[in-house]
């Protein structure tokens, strides 16, 4: 793989007119989180820039409600989220705001080169008024039925019970949110960037160059609008708050948030190279620079389509991928602050991370649930019993509890200092072992590079898991039973510990990306300075040397007591508006409904897996065959991230046998398996509660 010379990263910009909660958390800011800090630890030339959105509707809207003005609004809400960002270990290089002078200035210039280029274009149209407030609603100050899902709770822009994107003129009824009165229509002129003209290059870039690289729901929802056919889309609007338009013609306009936003990203690198004293322009200019967008998917839009086009136009670079994720939803339903069923950052940092228990292993501990459920191509779910069980099975039981027992058992059976390697008495399992550190460092590797971060959190705790198991083979507490009578019993042990503590310093370094406080912890433990997280380091086996004293352990996670999940439950039923009435996510809605005889089609058998391998050159796919009874069948199913080869030796599946074969890496796979998909994301068989005799039929 060929490194460019330098990585720009951006996160979404967040509107400064609230908190913000955790889906945003696990939207965008989490995964770029990782990829920067992995970026660096490649000793890679990265800037990671982010910072508030302080313009459009949403900020007066505000204003009102509490009864300040926007500028009051963006001040506090910039400063609370900054400090929120930092208190969960969010490491922008810059945190910028788009009420800087720089950024106006910014984007003021990136308007007029467009203009004087003939690229923007000049309509009249009409536009709601409202009659009594005597000025044009903006779409955030419309309010109607959405004729989409028939909600009363959508706005000009967007339906807020079912995400549709709207403008004001597909709303039915619409209301000004102002007086409460009809609109009327009212001639108006603005500038507006023609999407169209600049289709045929969005088919070519990305439906053509970034069919195989970006995310299947990315480019899915690129090839809709395309195909859908593109308008063109203001970039002004009549508005007293935001970026004035820099034309004399255009008095009591401003720039629409949607086109002075993402240059935000440009003006924060600006003042980033100017704090560090550094050239801003190779960032955005240099076809060397990587580009990558974080964001949700209801992002995608701007960020794959009209930014692009508006930075070809600008003549700047490209994104080179735009890893957008879907939403995350929160105890059986969407997130909604209007209806207060949501839980803050902010909340989380005061009821875990403020308490004196809690502190970096707490922001770890949201830090790697929020990973590990990441809705990366689909929407997923967070729930507390769920951030329990992980925090509890997972992270404190497998990989707290390798890394504890390494250091008891070193203190206690090496006088607290690492022990020599006796190579001549390795066995397979001690070389084993070993492998397993350069062959994770390629997975998390590989996983990383390509966006794919559960899966590079799932290898990193499948390594830990290996280190308990290969512990628990060697059993170096039995073996110090012998050393009185057996003088090879020691080295033995030597060697158990020895290989655990290098492997505890291999994980620090995967663990780094994803929880840096617990790779803090773990080399503070060590005795070692930061520069051990340097990549390079990583699949070594003599990164702590023989002899040296490390220190007492210290747990790197407490106890979760059942207690604490119980109040947070209840502190988010009782808090929210609605209770058992809340609308159901959408995202989860039944299939069509369908008659015996649709059902009666499929033929479902009882099945035994005999052999079980996986398949070269595909992390989540395993080559099974099954015993049907009269035959056997080689079935293809991608649930190597949640069971290995040797797990499903013997267990029993649900099989449907008359579906069509279909080739999956040159292999024909006659048949499906089964499976539920729990709510940490996991992929559970479906078997029958008894063994049956294979081939047994399912109905």
């Amino acid at each position: 793989m060929t490194n460019p010379k330098r990585y720009l990263v951006t996160a979404a910009l967040p509107y400064a007119n609230g908190l913000k909660h955790i889906g945003h958390l696990a939207g965008a800011y989490i995964p770029a989180d990782i990829y920067a800090r992995y970026l660096r630890a490649q000793k890679r030339d990265v800037v990671f820039v982010c910072g508030s959105d302080e313009h459009g509707t949403a900020i007066p809207i505000q204003a009102t409600k509490e009864g300040t003005t926007p500028q009051a609004i963006i001040d506090k809400y910039h400063e609370a989220m900054k400090q929120d960002f930092e208190e969960l270990s969010i490491c922008f290089d810059i945190y910028h705001r788009t009420s800087a002078p720089l950024h106006h200035e910014t984007a003021q210039e990136f308007f007029t080169k467009l203009n004087d280029a003939g690229e923007l274009e000049v309509k009249e149209t009409e536009q709601y008024y409202d009659e009594e407030a005597n000025t044009f609603l903006a779409d955030r100050y419309i309010k109607g039925t959405c004729p989409n899902c028939g909600s009363d709770r959508a706005f000009g822009d967007q339906c807020e019970t079912c995400g549709k994107s709207l403008s004001p003129e597909e709303l039915i009824n619409p209301v000004s949110t102002l007086s409460g009165k009809s609109p009327v229509k009212k001639k108006t002129s603005h500038w507006y960037l023609p999407l169209g003209k600049h289709e045929a290059f969005l088919k070519e870039w990305i439906l053509e160059q970034h069919k195989d690289d970006w995310r299947t729901n990315v480019a899915g929802q690129c090839k809709g609008w395309i195909e859908g056919g593109l308008q063109s889309r203001a970039v002004t609007r009549d508005l007293d708050w935001g970026i004035k338009v820099p034309l004399a013609e255009g008095a009591g306009k401003v720039l629409y948030v949607w086109f002075d936003a993402p240059i935000g990203y440009i003006s924060a690198t600006k003042q980033w190279a100017i704090d560090n004293k550094k050239d801003w322009k190779p960032y955005w200019e240099d076809e060397d620079t990587k580009l990558v967008h974080f964001i949700g998917k209801d992002n995608i839009v701007f960020h794959c389509i009209i930014f692009p086009v508006m930075l070809k136009l600008h003549g700047n670079i490209l994104p080179d991928n735009v890893p957008a994720n879907e939403f995350l939803n929160l105890e059986g339903d969407k997130m909604s602050t209007s209806r207060n069923w949501k839980l803050d950052m902010r909340d989380y940092i005061n009821d875990f991370v403020k308490k004196e228990n809690g502190g970096g292993q707490m922001v770890d501990a949201l830090r790697y649930y929020l990973t590990s459920i990441a809705p990366e191509t689909k929407d997923s779910e967070f729930t507390w019993k769920g951030f329990q069980t992980a925090y509890r099975s997972e992270l404190s039981d497998v990989f707290g509890n390798f890394v504890n027992r390494t250091f008891v058992l070193m203190h206690k059976l090496c006088e607290g200092k690492v022990p020599r390697l006796h190579t001549e008495l390795l066995d397979d399992t001690d070389k084993t072992m070993i492998a397993a550190f350069a062959n994770t460092k390629g997975e998390v590797q590989s996983a990383l590079e390509y966006y794919h971060f559960r899966d590079g959190l799932f290898q990193v705790i499948e390594l830990a898991r290996k280190g308990n198991q290969y512990m628990q083979k060697k059993e170096p507490w039995i073996v110090a039973k012998k050393t009185a009578t057996d003088p090879e019993a020691q080295k033995l042990i030597d060697n158990c510990i020895y290989i655990c503590l290098q492997l505890c310093a291999n994980l620090s370094i995967f663990i780094n990306p994803f929880l840096p406080n617990t790779a803090a912890k773990m080399l503070h433990m060590m005795k070692v300075v930061e520069k051990m997280l340097d990549w390079e380091n990583a699949g070594k086996t003599d990164l702590l040397k023989s002899g040296y004293s490390l220190r007492a352990p210290e747990l790197l996670f407490r106890k979760m007591e059942d207690s604490e999940i119980e109040l947070q439950i209840e502190k988010l039923k009782s808090g929210s508006t609605e209770t058992k009435k809340m609308e159901p996510i959408k995202t989860l809605a039944g299939k069509p409904e369908i008659v015996y005889d649709d059902f009666a089609k499929l033929e479902l058998k009882a099945g035994t897996v005999t052999a079980c391998e996986k398949v070269a050159k595909a992390d989540k796919l395993l080559k099974l065959e099954i015993d049907l009874g009269t035959e056997k069948r080689t079935i293809v199913s991608g649930i190597a991230l949640h069971y290995k080869p040797e797990e499903m030796i013997g267990k029993q599946v649900v099989v449907v046998t008359n579906l069509a074969p279909r080739k999956m890496k040159g292999i024909e796979s006659q048949g499906m398996i089964l499976t539920a998909e729990d709510a940490d994301g996991r992929l559970q068989l479906l078997k029958p509660e008894n063994m049956v005799m294979p081939g047994s039929s399912i109905s």
